[in-house]
């Protein structure tokens, strides 16, 4: 349904859920300070750094800050467009309820899909890592054991499946405890990066590193914009809890913003620290163990080991973020029948949405199972990792623009505006527009068409609930009531949509 708003423009309505449907998620359980740290954790510093710093130096090699700071703007104007668009609607949806209520109702589902399909096949390739650097810790023949790595892995997994569904406040704990001891041991080790880099330098650092002049050209920039994009990651994850946030219209949105700064100098830091003290060589033959190289050189003997329980708790902490996004998402498309009720089913007592959880674990613990037993599917598996960043690009570009497009008429109100409402997520739906349209030639048929292939499923539940009259699709872009102000400006209760 619609309704004509006072200045005569369309503002969306969607039928009202029942009493029923309504109880669910706790609300206002969690703090600011929780969303930053969900917002960290979902980023995955250590993780992130560990596993594609390799990547990025090979393709870049010194231009790997500069590929991290063009990469790290537009995904701040992306992290202010969710802001924005929190204030407007708390919605577990997140990009999905915005890009549906401003865009289109099906460029909204297809931004809900692209989260489900990325995070669901994230959880399956990061529960191999789980299990591999938790090893690592013991025993280096351990870690080199597939059999002990899947079952550690799939243990770490069922652990954070157990704790998303006790509840998001004992979820919140567990990312204070492990995310909390994450970023005091990167933060300590960037110290002393620093120091010791100062003093043994491989190769002196250069302002330049953050420049243009460092990348082969234009080929050389694409080539480091898609790996960088792809470190930050996460970070929404505040925005997918803002039903359950205390102040949600500013405090989701802010976390997220926050935790996007947070990340990025530590990615700045480390890539530098490591660009300077250890050779391409030794960067590419420890493609997957880079930072317990850095933690042993900068503190001999117990450095290494303390970097890779950093490692592990990154891993294991954004396995847990990862799923609260996708049964969040499922939740929200249930709830405005989008996809089968039963998703939008909620514990009586512990308030989660916990036949999604059991679903999403049920199918990407087996599919980890099977792809680390049965090499032709792990094979695949790999593929579809990689087109994991088509998906990305999808749902972080549409969000970006329906922010754009809900506060056009007050971006001029202001110079503030001006960046905050209009230049800043414009650049990030212009950049992830640019990175998807750059991947699709750069990654080969086979990713292209498993990332896209697993974009196309999502037509069959959109065709069937589109063709059931789901209230969802008849609703009206929402055009009208929008917040005008700076990002510290709450909404006033009457600019909330109906």
């Amino acid at each position: 349904m619609s309704e004509t708003g006072a200045e005569g423009t369309i503002v969306a309505t969607v039928a009202a859920p029942t009493d029923a449907e309504t109880e669910g998620l706790q609300k206002g359980v969690l703090s600011f300070f929780d969303s930053i740290v969900m917002a960290v954790a979902g980023s995955a510093p250590a993780y992130s750094i560990a596993a594609t710093t390799a990547a990025i130096v090979a393709a870049v090699g010194l231009a790997s800050p500069a590929s991290l700071l063009y990469c790290g703007i537009p995904m701040m104007g992306i992290a202010v467009a969710y802001h924005h668009l929190n204030r407007v609607e708390s919605n577990s949806g997140a990009a999905y309820a915005w890009v549906g209520r401003v865009l289109h109702p099906v460029l909204g589902f297809l931004s809900g899909w692209a989260l489900v399909v990325s995070a669901t096949i994230f959880m399956v390739a990061g529960s191999l890592p789980a299990g591999s650097v938790t090893l690592s810790l013991f025993s280096n023949s351990a870690a080199n054991n597939l059999t002990l790595v899947t079952i550690v892995g799939a243990v770490w997994f069922l652990v954070m499946v157990f704790l998303v569904m006790r509840g998001v406040r004992i979820t919140a704990r567990a990312q204070w405890i492990m995310s909390g001891i994450e970023v005091v041991l990167l933060a300590v080790f960037a110290i002393l990066g620093v120091i010791h880099a100062s003093t043994h330098t491989h190769v002196n650092f250069s302002w330049s590193w953050l420049g243009f002049s460092q990348f082969n050209g234009f080929h050389g920039f694409v080539a480091g914009a898609l790996i960088a994009a792809f470190y930050y990651w996460g970070w929404d994850v505040s925005s997918n809890l803002n039903e359950e946030t205390e102040e949600s219209d500013r405090s989701s949105g802010l976390g997220g913003i926050v935790g996007v700064l947070i990340v990025f100098a530590l990615f700045e830091v480390y890539t530098i620290v490591i660009n300077m003290d250890i050779p391409s060589h030794t960067i590419q033959a420890n493609s997957g163990d880079i930072l317990s190289v850095l933690g042993s050189r900068v503190w001999s003997g117990v450095g290494g080991k303390l970097l890779i329980l950093a490692v592990m708790l990154s891993t294991i902490a954004t396995l847990e973020t990862t799923l609260i996004q996708v049964t969040r998402s499922l939740f929200a498309m249930s709830r405005e029948r989008t996809l089968p009720r039963m998703f939008g089913a909620v514990h009586p007592t512990w308030q989660t949405p916990w036949i999604s959880t059991i679903v999403v674990a049920a199918v990407s613990l087996v599919l980890f199972v099977v792809s680390n037993l049965v090499g032709s599917v792990s094979t695949v598996l790999s593929d579809a990792i990689s087109a994991i960043g088509l998906q990305i690009a999808i749902y972080y570009a549409l969000a970006a623009l329906a922010a754009v497009v809900a506060f056009r008429r007050h971006v001029f109100a202001s110079v503030t505006n001006i960046v905050l409402m209009g230049l800043l997520p414009l650049l990030g739906a212009g950049f992830m527009t640019w990175i998807f349209v750059e991947s699709i030639p750069s990654l080969g048929f086979v990713i292209d068409a498993i990332g896209l292939g697993a974009m196309a499923l999502g037509l069959i539940p959109l065709v069937y609930y589109f063709a059931k009259r789901s209230p969802y699709y008849r609703q009206r872009p929402t055009l009208g009531r929008e917040p005008v102000g700076h990002l510290s400006e709450p909404v006033p209760p009457s600019d909330l949509p109906a």
